[in-house]
Order: structure tokens, then C-alpha cells, then sequence
């Protein structure tokens, strides 16, 4: 089958203009400035919808698992392949994760019903925070309630109109709207050239009165990961923090997991912030900051996103804190994780396809260079018991969109050689 999986070039270009002319030729609505169809984004969804009905394609978003997504998942009723959670280890649903969180539970309740430092402190808010700590070597760390808001509220709470924040130019949302929010002046330099950061950051460093460089560990959308090394010299070199997120690096990257700094062979404590989520490795859900005593003492009492927000679950903190005594007793379960995405990565390339940087670890794109091919080629995959999720236009540039792999070290070789099949078949 052809690149563009049924339509030319043309003919995709024909309706998506013709469905365009439809909404711009519309009438403006009576109430129109009060309509929240208005909002920004809005239209361009209804665009989107048109075109995945006039093509006869299901939405591939918010369906629902109905059991426990790992390897495998069950969706309306059916077991499939699923490559499309971030449950690495195969941590969720454990039996001892689920243990610890339904004791935590039993004692603390569901909610922690308060901010931690009003009423809402529990003794395994303080052992997870701890275990976190020593898992980086440094002083402390405290735990969020969303990943997410962890970068938002801490990059905006740091920086100020006055600083200058760094970034790479595939950084996460969370920490493009902690800039954003920071009112900081905003570099963005091309992904992982660690030249061009240098070059941008020599330049503009002299008049800011602080500079922040934030990297990912394991970048979510292409699977490759930043020479830390480098980084650090260059953060060092120019007076600037470096912020390091590690998502989806933490119990993915070294030989035992421990994330991007065993993997490079760098002393965790020339970060001077780590940032991570408790809702991939650590089957739980929230954030954490781990760094400088001095540093996550300030958060603690001043941060907005922790000081005025409910403290974090005691069943999701137990979780993560069982997940992560798991990833230290088991690095069998980390050296199962690369050796199927690295296996994957392999079958991937061996049959033609672009998975463009992919270092192979826990994540692997298919690039296709089509939103309509990507969803076509989603759809068709479910449809023979293969669960992954395109990623398109505008989320990614049109040329680079694709379906995105999340590995597991549950994934068994049998299931990674039919869904190359399947992908080489075009179904």
C-alpha cells in the first residue's frame, strides 16, 4: 500500500481544504463572543473530526482499558498487544504495589484531605521523599501531586521576568508552560545540540541575573536521550542551574534503572535539580523534585502547585515507594525492558521503517510523515488486536507524524515479531 494509505497527496490536500472552505465560509454564531466553541483550538477539532469521518476512521483517543493496562490490555472486551502505557517494569498491579497502597489506604484513608502543611502530612509522604533522595544521592526531595504541575509550578516559581530559561526544543508541555508562567526570557535550541545550547547560552547569559537549562532524560516523543555530560559542563561553565526531567527515564536508563546519570556515568549531584513522575516506573501518580537541601526547602514552603494543594494520595505515595524498592531489589526487570525495546528498535529498521533517534530503551516511533496514514494505520492495528496510538498534526510537525511504542519488560518476543508483521504488512 502507498505512503498515504488510500489517498494521494492531492486528494488528501482537496479534503482537507474543502472541509476548511466549509468552516470559513460559516456565519458568525449569535453570542459568538460568549460561545466556547469560539475558543481557541476549537474549530480546528471539528476539522480534525470531519476529516477522520469523511475517511472513515474511529477516534483512537480515551478508550477505555478495562482491566490492568500492561504487555497486554483489555478494550471493549477484548485482550490486545498494548504498546501504548508507560507501566516499564510491569509494576502495576504487582501484587506487593497493590498491597502497600491498599495498607496505606486502611490507615490513611484514600485522600491525604488536606496541603501537607496544614493537616495533610502522612509518615509515608517523608519515606517516599527519602527514598527518592538516596535513589539520586542528594540531599532531599518532595513529592507532588501531578507531574505535570511539578514543572509548571516549580519553573514558574523559580524563574522570574529578570532570568533566563534554556531549553531543548522538544521539552515537554509542563515545562514550556513553567516558563511561560515564569515570565523568563525563552530559549529554545534545536533537540539534543548541545553546541547550539552552549552558543545561545554564552551569548544571552550576561543579561539575566539567573539561567536555568532544562533537558529530559529520556525524551518521550523520539525515544533518545541527551549527552549529560555535556550539559553539565555547559551549565557550569556559564553559572546556570541544570534541570533534568526524568519521566521516562527513571528505571528505564543504566544497567540497574537508576536513570540517565548511570547511563552516562555522571554524579547525580552535578544536577542541580532532578524532576521525575511517580505514574511510569512507579505505577503511582504526582511528581517529585530531588536536589539541594536548600533548594527543596524552599518548595516546601513556598511553591504555589505544593503549598495550596492537597498533599499526595498515602495509597499513590505507598505505591511509589514499593515500585521503587522493587526497581532497586529486581534490575532483572530493567535489563528485560531494553533488551525487548531494543529488539523492537532492530525489528523496526530490518523491515524498512523511520524510527528516526530512538536510542531503544522504552520508546520507539514509527515515523510515517502522514496524520491520515498514522491514524489509518492505528486503526488497522486494533482492528488486528494491536493497541498503539498515532501522533499527529500539530502535536508533532505534519512530516513527522507516527505511531509511538511504549515497550514493557512484559512484552514477550512472540507479540514484538507479529506487531512488526503486522506493521510490514500494512494490514
Amino acid at each position: 500500500m502507498s505512503q498515504g494509505f488510500g489517498l494521494s497527496a492531492t486528494a488528501r490536500l482537496a479534503l482537507l481544504q474543502r472541509l476548511a472552505r466549509r468552516r470559513e465560509d460559516a456565519p458568525p454564531a449569535p453570542g459568538a463572543a460568549r460561545a466556547f466553541r469560539e475558543l481557541p483550538g476549537q474549530r480546528d477539532m471539528e476539522l480534525i473530526r470531519d476529516a477522520a469521518r469523511a475517511l472513515g476512521l474511529e477516534n483512537p483517543f480515551f478508550r477505555p482499558h478495562e482491566g490492568i493496562a500492561g504487555a497486554r490490555s483489555v478494550i471493549g472486551g477484548r485482550e490486545v498487544i498494548n504498546f501504548g502505557s508507560y507501566n516499564y517494569l510491569g509494576l502495576n498491579g504487582d501484587p506487593r504495589v497493590v498491597a502497600a497502597a491498599q495498607a496505606a489506604m486502611a490507615r490513611h484513608g484514600v485522600s491525604a484531605s488536606a496541603s501537607r502543611m496544614v493537616s495533610g502530612e502522612r509518615p509515608v509522604h517523608a519515606a517516599l521523599e527519602e527514598a527518592l533522595a538516596a535513589h539520586y544521592g542528594v540531599d532531599a526531595a518532595l513529592a507532588f501531586v501531578s507531574g505535570h504541575a511539578t514543572n509548571v509550578t516549580v519553573i514558574g516559581h523559580l524563574m522570574g521576568p529578570r532570568d533566563l530559561i534554556l531549553h531543548d526544543a522538544a521539552i515537554h508541555n509542563s515545562c514550556a508552560e513553567g516558563v511561560r508562567l515564569s515570565g523568563a526570557r525563552r530559549i529554545a535550541f534545536p533537540h539534543n545540540d548541545w553546541r547550539a545550547a552552549e552558543r545561545e547560552l554564552a551569548a544571552a547569559r550576561g543579561a539575566a541575573r539567573r539561567a536555568l537549562v532544562v533537558v529530559e532524560g529520556h525524551y518521550s516523543m523520539d525515544g533518545d536521550i541527551p549527552d549529560l555530560a555535556r550539559f553539565v559542563e555547559i551549565a557550569r561553565r556559564h553559572d546556570a542551574w541544570l534541570m533534568v526531567d526524568e519521566a521516562h527515564g527513571l528505571g528505564v536508563l543504566g544497567a540497574t534503572g537508576r536513570g540517565i546519570h548511570e547511563h552516562c556515568g555522571v554524579d547525580p549531584r552535578e544536577v542541580d535539580i532532578w524532576m521525575g513522575t511517580l505514574s511510569k516506573t512507579l505505577s503511582a501518580c504526582g511528581g517529585y523534585i530531588a536536589g539541594n537541601a536548600d533548594l527543596i526547602a524552599w518548595l516546601r514552603h513556598t511553591a504555589p502547585g505544593f503549598v495550596y494543594s492537597v498533599g499526595l494520595a498515602p495509597g499513590l505515595a505507598a505505591a511509589a515507594f514499593e515500585s521503587l524498592g522493587i526497581l532497586r531489589a529486581e534490575p532483572e526487570r530493567v535489563a528485560r525492558l531494553q533488551a525487548n525495546a531494543a529488539l523492537f528498535l532492530r525489528l523496526v529498521r530490518d523491515a524498512g521503517f523511520d524510527a528516526g533517534t530512538s536510542a531503544g530503551f522504552a520508546i520507539v516511533p514509527v515515523i510515517l510523515g502522514s496524520s491520515i496514514g498514522a491514524a489509518r494505520l492505528s486503526q488497522a492495528l486494533f482492528e488486528r488486536g494491536i493497541n498503539v496510538q498515532p501522533i499527529l498534526h500539530p502535536a508533532v510537525p505534519e512530516s513527522s507524524a507516527r505511531l509511538r511504542f511504549f515497550l514493557s519488560a512484559d512484552h514477550r518476543e512472540e507479540d514484538l515479531r507479529a506487531t512488526v508483521a503486522a506493521l510490514r504488512a500494512r494490514v
